[in-house]
């Protein structure tokens, strides 16, 4: 399991103009069965996306092709977390996506 922090490195005007492709991106990779939950920090300086994953490697890669990233436009933080305790209904977090 990845905890992806995103920082803002530009100015919110840019983000908005991004937000569009990022959510596209975000969406593939719902579909896809990596990404799990995300949202905007508060304040509004970044966000957050709980992934699972094979390997980091296959995170990274992922990472590299959000629209904040290919634009320049946020910086990114992944951290490896092994959940050993969580409640029933979040045991779909328990698998790793096809």
């Amino acid at each position: 399991m990845y905890v992806i922090l995103v920082h803002y490195i530009k100015p919110l005007e840019e983000i908005d103009r991004l937000l569009p492709d990022h959510m596209a991106y975000l969406d593939e990779y719902y579909q896809a069965g990596y990404f799990l939950l995300s949202g905007r920090q508060v304040p509004r300086t970044g966000g957050l996306i709980l992934a699972r994953g094979r390997n980091r490697t296959a995170i990274e890669q992922i990472v590299c092709k959000d629209p904040f990233h290919l634009a320049g436009a946020a910086e990114y933080r992944i951290i490896e977390v092994e959940p050993t305790q969580l409640v029933p209904e979040l045991g779909v977090l328990q698998s790793s996506p096809r």
